[in-house]
């Protein structure tokens, strides 16, 4: 017998960087009986960025759905939701890492993606950071990327096509299975 249907909801949240929103927006979705069973977070700035992927049974989502206007006061943040069912099934994907490490220039994450899109490969997971570097004091990115190809592609080509992308734009990239 199967257990009851789950529902889902996902919410971006945006605010002023402080050391309780975590906590607050936990609290509230736990106290609505629902599991936030994906999330992502960072501080962009001085501004804190998170977006979350909840889980629960309809009346525990209804409840979350209802609060959100209650705790964009009381956290003195932005909530925008959507409802969602489960991913689609991924079994024909094959999870792989993206590296790219460059001097910092315009159209980077554009040009990456664009080369995947082009090949029907979609981007799952993206991570860019702009820094220093220690001793040169250039300005340098990194993209760290996470892809799903499909598994009846050819992997050597798309690698082999990737490296020499890279080695056009002067990136210095590696493309390998997750582990």
């Amino acid at each position: 017998m199967k257990g009851p249907i789950e529902s889902h909801l996902v919410i971006s949240a945006l605010g002023a960087d402080r050391p309780t929103l975590v906590r607050g927006l936990a609290a509230a979705f736990r106290d609505c009986g629902c599991s936030i069973k994906d999330s992502r977070m960072a501080v962009l700035g001085s501004e804190f960025a998170m977006v979350l992927l909840l889980a629960g049974q309809w009346n525990a989502i209804a409840k979350a759905e209802s609060m959100l206007p209650k705790l964009e006061s009381e956290l003195e943040i932005s909530l925008q939701s959507r409802r969602t069912g489960p991913r689609s099934d991924t079994a024909g994907l094959i999870p792989y890492t993206v590296e790219v490490i460059a001097i910092d220039q315009p159209g980077i994450v554009h040009d990456v993606a664009d080369f995947f899109a082009r090949r029907e490969i979609n981007v799952e997971d993206l991570i860019s950071v702009s820094y220093t570097a220690p001793h040169t004091g250039a300005s340098m990115f990194s993209l760290h990327m996470t892809v799903g190809i499909p598994a009846d592609s050819a992997i050597a080509a798309v690698r082999g096509e990737f490296m020499d992308f890279c080695d056009e734009l002067n990136l210095d990239a590696m493309l390998t299975p997750v582990r």
